[in-house]
């Protein structure tokens, strides 16, 4: 399939896809991560990726730009959703440098930043090595993917 948006549907009870991110889960509030759930996996899907990513920050090193929130692998893809604050499956490393969930935290007066929160359906069984570095993923999932599709969540952070 490759790359491309598919019909796999990704939704959450805490925001709508182009809304505002309730502070709760953002760095400011309560930092931890949406409810999430999605429907209509690919017949050939064995394994989900969840990530988020906001590509507005300004982070920039050689062949990787924005910031990565979350990285979570190893969803079976028979699981419909995650819990807010869930920390199940293979969670691995943000940007923040900790594992699992960084909420949003954009610099002071920056603008709004858009936080794609992808599901990628694999044809792969759930069993991929633990504390793989998003890159690192991407490389070993890519000629695998058979579904995605993203709910993009707005943050801005205002001078008080």
């Amino acid at each position: 399939m490759g790359l491309a948006l598919s019909s796999l549907q990704i939704q959450s009870n805490a925001f709508n896809d182009g809304d505002n991110i309730p502070v709760r889960y953002t760095h400011f509030g309560d930092d931890i991560s949406p409810q999430l759930e999605w429907h209509s996996l690919p017949k050939e899907a064995r394994s989900l990726v969840l990530f988020c990513h906001d590509p507005d920050a300004p982070k920039i090193v050689p062949g990787y730009y924005g910031f990565l929130h979350w990285l979570v692998y190893n969803i079976p893809a028979d699981v419909n959703g995650m819990e807010e604050g869930c920390s199940l499956y293979t969670q691995a490393a943000n940007d923040f440098g900790a594992i699992g969930y960084g909420g949003p935290k954009p610099p002071e007066n920056h603008g709004i930043h858009r936080y794609y929160f992808w599901l990628v359906a694999l044809d792969l069984p759930p069993e991929l090595p633990p504390i793989m570095e998003f890159e690192n993923l991407f490389k070993v999932i890519e000629p695998n993917v058979v579904g995605m599709n993203r709910l993009t969540g707005l943050f801005q952070h205002t001078k008080s």
